[in-house]
């Protein structure tokens, strides 16, 4: 992927990885569009000389919106990356979770699919582009206290298989990025083994620029969670994860 002469939008941009994403691409030489709710941080970012827009994920209208406003302003739009998302913590035993779980996905499943659907017909009538999903490790090794946003993140990738395969021969490509535990929202804290953004974030633009692109965004410390069942460590390496339950709040004490 050429990185220096994109149109990007980056939706979920205003913290965190999108946001080191979007600067690293505008730095690369592509036009870049940040979409989010914080708006803030969307401030901070038009200050900054980004596109900016407003957009929410688990609003159908506000996605409608948003593409409208970016078109207008980028016609040219090449690229959509889709990565709000929520990691909420969940007891399964309590019937409240249920909560969690929908909203999980609805921003991190049907958000994705919302803006890939309200892109689709653009970047179909360029005859070129590509989307990039993101999904997790914890797509392919669950992390025990967070269920649902396994689940989600996993059904991420699966969708993005099946665009990639519908989309085949259009010219628009999909590609999916598989983030493992990164320095970024306080993940630092939580756990110490977390890959640093900077670091994260260069291996990234590395793979992005390869060609071809390779399908999967893959950078080196994520291989464990995505090839365990391959290499026999997956019950292994999920037991271990779930002596994590400990930290919701009704498994305490």
């Amino acid at each position: 992927m050429n990185l220096t002469d994109r149109t990007v939008l980056v939706v979920g941009g205003t913290s965190g990885i999108g946001r080191e994403l979007a600067r690293r691409l505008a730095e690369a030489g592509s036009a870049v569009t940040v979409g989010g709710r914080d708006t803030a941080a969307l401030s901070e970012l038009a200050a900054e000389g980004f596109g900016t827009v407003e957009i929410d994920v688990t609003d159908g209208a506000s996605v409608a919106r948003a593409r409208d406003a970016v078109l207008a302003a980028r016609p040219e739009l090449d690229t959509v990356v889709t990565m709000s998302g929520v990691m909420l913590l969940e007891d399964l035993r309590d019937p409240a979770h249920f909560e969690a779980a929908l909203t999980t996905i609805d921003t991190n499943l049907t958000g994705t699919i919302r803006v890939v659907d309200a892109f689709t017909p653009h970047l179909l009538a360029r005859g070129a582009g590509t989307f990039v999903t993101v999904t997790s490790g914890i797509a392919f090794l669950p992390f025990p206290p967070m269920p649902t946003y396994a689940a989600s993140k996993a059904a991420v990738h699966a969708y993005s298989e099946a665009l990639r395969a519908q989309l085949d021969g259009t010219g628009v490509d999909v590609v999916e990025l598989v983030p493992p535990a990164v320095a970024t929202a306080g993940q630092e804290k939580a756990n110490p083994n977390a890959l640093p953004l900077d670091a994260f974030a260069a291996e990234v633009m590395d793979l992005l620029a390869q060609e071809p692109t390779p399908h999967e965004i893959l950078v080196e410390r994520v291989h464990t969670h995505r090839w365990a069942e391959r290499d026999g460590t997956y019950a292994e390496l999920v037991a271990q994860r779930a002596k994590a339950l400990s930290m919701l709040p009704g498994r305490r004490g």
